[in-house]
């Protein structure tokens, strides 16, 4: 896909900023709406923030992860990037880390309004308080339904799991809670939130029709996909046919002259084909692990057709997840039969 084209129509995808911005940078996106970006500890290494500047100081929609060097970057962005002026109020658009983290920090020290899908908060809370030194016995089925190694499954068993709190502060008692139509008012704009799901669970966008602009969170990213994953807490879950839908009727409300502030990557214009794109993609997708399916197969063997390329370890976890979700949607829309096999304990998935 390219980067930059010098069309705005409903066939190309336009980002209009070649560059972007780092370290305690900020690019105004228009009067009172800055985009900066904050840094990961992973292979998409950054997240963006947009702050809106309002009388009594900015409206921030997500605020990033915690770990030693966004806590040492947003002390430098306060006085420098938002001119001294106080956090009034943080917008989460959806509970994963990278978004989250930071949450409890603007809330304790600051006195932020916290604004979210009720969903988004609860989940953010509840895996906060959930810490575990080695991995469930409802996680380490959940391996075992997927058909991992044994070599990979016995080190899965003995280290310690990820755990939300390593990279989330700690989220106080209290929020305002965002649904679908509300209406927001913020950066001297109207905005409309709009829900989403698939990707995580009623996830926030925000629509400005008078500016058409999109806060689009992890929802629209001009060209990566973003992840769709069953995880052992609910190892039925079909957000991938929670992620078509959300899509489409996305479609109903974008124009190509809109212009989409992403969760990560550039801001760009094109919606209606982006939208097109990523249900193409995991339409595609479904396609191609039917195509191997003619003799049973784990979650495990079908990573490489699916993701149509050899999957490095620290890969593993997501394209596991994904994997999982392509799997449930077949087999819930009754195109793959599934049996648990009794050599060890693996899914087994056949084209019906």
């Amino acid at each position: 896909m390219a980067e930059v084209t010098t069309q705005r129509d409903s066939t190309t995808i336009r980002q209009p900023y070649p560059t972007s911005p780092t370290g305690i940078e900020a690019v105004e996106i228009e009067e009172g709406i800055l985009w900066f970006r904050l840094p990961l500890p992973m292979a998409l290494d950054h997240v963006n923030i947009f702050a809106f500047l309002d009388q009594d100081g900015w409206t921030l929609v997500d605020c990033g992860m915690n770990t030693d060097e966004t806590r040492s970057l947003w002390p430098q962005i306060l006085h420098s990037v938002l001119r001294g002026q106080p956090v009034r109020r943080v917008i989460l658009t959806h509970h994963h880390p990278d978004h989250v983290g930071m949450a409890g920090w603007f809330q304790s020290h600051f006195k932020a309004e916290i604004l979210a899908t009720r969903t988004a908060w609860l989940m953010a809370r509840m895996l906060t308080l959930d810490i575990q030194d080695r991995p469930s016995s409802e996680t380490i089925t959940f391996q075992e339904r997927c058909g991992v190694p044994p070599d990979l499954l016995e080190k899965y068993k003995n280290r310690r799991p990820f755990n939300f709190a390593d990279c989330v502060m700690p989220m106080p008692l209290g929020f305002t809670r965002i649904q679908e139509g509300d209406r927001l008012s913020f950066g001297g704009r109207e905005w409309r939130v709009r829900i989403g799901h698939g990707h995580a669970p009623a996830h926030a966008t925000l629509w400005c029709e008078e500016a058409d602009i999109v806060v689009g969170g992890d929802q629209f990213l001009p060209d990566i996909t973003p992840n769709i994953g069953v995880y052992a807490t609910e190892p039925g879950a079909n957000p991938l046919k929670e992620w078509l839908a959300s899509c489409r009727a996305f479609s109903r409300h974008a124009r190509p002259e809109q212009l989409v502030l992403p969760g990560h990557k550039k801001p760009f214009y094109g919606l209606p084909l982006r939208l097109e794109q990523l249900i193409d993609n995991h339409l595609a997708a479904l396609d191609r692990i039917k195509a191997e399916l003619t003799t049973p197969q784990t979650v495990h063997e079908i990573l490489e057709p699916l993701f149509e390329r050899p999957i490095r370890r620290k890969e593993y976890g997501l394209a596991m997840a994904e994997a999982v979700a392509h799997m449930n949607w077949l087999y819930q829309a009754g195109q793959v039969n599934r049996v648990v096999d009794s050599r060890d304990g693996a899914w087994r998935y056949q084209r019906s």
